[in-house]
């Protein structure tokens, strides 16, 4: 089979096969994909945390970095995916491949540029995060390898999106799994073995990355998948105006994640190590456990968006109430599995400090109690950014970290104390969700009037081919 035949038979697949087995088909190796990164992210944390408190702690300022370069992949991932689908929806493939390569190739030079400043400003980069003075050693050693990583840790999450964007998940996860394992096998051998410490974490994730980065790569090309060439960069504003449309509500979604990291370090700094500590832990779990429903949404993304570009309205809503139905009942199993055994999650990490089990418990209590909103708050902002709503997803993306997260990080703590830093992300989420559902309400409206819009036209020709 040929190349151009594969690339016919992924879109009769996508837009023919029903909505719900598709959109499970494409998840379940995102979701893997997830889990695996949610794991490794938390593997770095359990060994760090072996250390010491200040070293755990450096994890955490550690994140608000970790933070910024996701924020530039998937601006240019998730934008150029998004288009990507509509283009291929459209069978518009050599469009899409221009789409690809420009994508790819601006990351990998604008995570290049960045990592040189990061590594000149070293010091003030680390106080910048909101590490202390006894976690800056630790945060300094984890940070510069961080940096030397970031161009191909940037790209990498491109072609992540790309793969998935063109219902191939599979081969993303490939890569994503790969570099995974690699990293969790790689953390007690150069923390502990080659006594590297914090350094060791992060030169395991940097490397394990790189091998994620090169299978990746590979994986473009094949089985019908569009390949990264140079020749096909066309660094064009008319792209890059799609690709920011697309991509922007995740790059504020990632930097306010970032700088809410930074925040809440800033915040809980006064109540001592163990509290940026703690807050760390139930940050590293909140994302692992949310993590499983951020796949189940990017099986849908891809599904969503050829749909949307062939006009298939009804299956877009299809999918979205499938998505929503399935996501809310697991959020709320997994809010409640937590709510029960957090003290248990919390001293899996660190079992000698009782300060960190005890403030970690009851911060992760609050956001398990929230975790269901979540479900819809993530869908939501997975449609409008498909569909290219690309302003009113930007307002659902700032809303949690951003517009309802900031204020109450920076106010509450002054109300309650440190109670007020551990209710500061639930109560975010409870006003984000009163945000997003007549955001999602409107969208779907309209796409509902666009579905009968389009069966009225093919009545219409059915009508006319009876009279001829």
């Amino acid at each position: 089979m040929t190349h151009d035949e594969i690339a016919d038979e992924k879109f009769k697949k996508m837009t023919q096969t029903p909505v719900h087995r598709l959109v499970s088909s494409l998840a379940v190796p995102t979701i893997i994909s997830m889990l695996i990164t949610s794991v490794y992210n938390m593997a770095d944390t359990f060994f760090v945390s072996q250390i010491g408190t200040s070293a755990s702690g450096a994890v955490g300022i550690a994140f608000s970095l970790m933070a910024i370069i996701q924020a530039i992949g998937f601006m240019l991932g998730m934008g150029s995916g998004n288009f990507i689908s509509r283009l291929l929806g459209q069978k518009n493939r050599q469009y899409a491949s221009k789409v690809a390569a420009t994508g790819f190739f601006t990351a990998l030079c604008l995570g290049a540029i960045l990592a040189l400043l990061g590594l000149v400003l070293l010091d003030p980069l680390v106080y910048a995060l909101g590490a202390t003075k006894t976690i800056a050693p630790y945060a300094k050693s984890y940070i510069q390898y961080i940096l030397i990583g970031m161009p191909y840790m940037a790209a990498s999450l491109v072609l992540n999106n790309i793969l998935r964007f063109q219902g191939s998940a599979f081969f993303a996860m490939l890569g994503i799994g790969t570099g995974g394992v690699l990293n969790i096998v790689l953390d007690p051998i150069f923390i502990f073995g080659l006594h590297m410490g914090t350094g060791g974490a992060a030169l395991a994730t940097i490397i394990s990355q790189f091998v994620s980065f090169c299978i990746l790569f590979l994986n473009s090309g094949i089985s019908g998948n569009i390949k990264i060439r140079f020749k096909d960069f066309t660094p064009k504003w008319e792209i890059y105006k799609e690709i920011l449309r697309g991509g922007l509500p995740s790059f504020y979604r990632q930097c306010l994640g970032s700088i809410s990291m930074i925040c809440l370090n800033l915040s809980a700094g006064p109540f001592g190590d163990a509290a940026i500590a703690s807050m760390a832990i139930v940050t590293r779990v909140f994302q692992f456990a949310i993590s499983a429903i951020l796949g189940f949404g990017q099986g849908f993304q891809p599904v969503c968006g050829f749909n949307y570009g062939a006009k298939r309205y009804d299956r877009v809503l299809g999918a979205f109430w499938f998505c929503i139905k399935t996501s809310t009942v697991v959020m709320a199993a997994i809010g409640a599995a937590g709510f029960v055994f957090s003290s248990q999650v919390i001293s899996t990490f660190r079992k000698e400090d009782l300060d960190v089990i005890a403030i970690g418990t009851r911060a992760l209590r609050f956001q398990c109690v929230a975790f269901p909103l979540s479900a819809w708050i993530i869908m939501t902002n997975m449609l409008l950014q498909t569909i290219g709503k690309g302003t009113q997803a930007s307002i659902v993306a700032i809303s949690r970290q951003g517009l309802f997260f900031l204020p109450a990080i920076l106010i509450l703590p002054r109300l309650f104390g440190l109670l007020g830093v551990q209710i500061s992300q639930p109560v975010s989420d409870v006003f984000s969700f009163f945000l997003a559902v007549p955001m999602a309400i409107g969208t779907l409206r309209e796409l509902k009037s666009q579905q009968q819009e389009a069966e009225m036209r093919l009545n219409k020709r059915v009508d006319g081919a009876a009279l001829c």
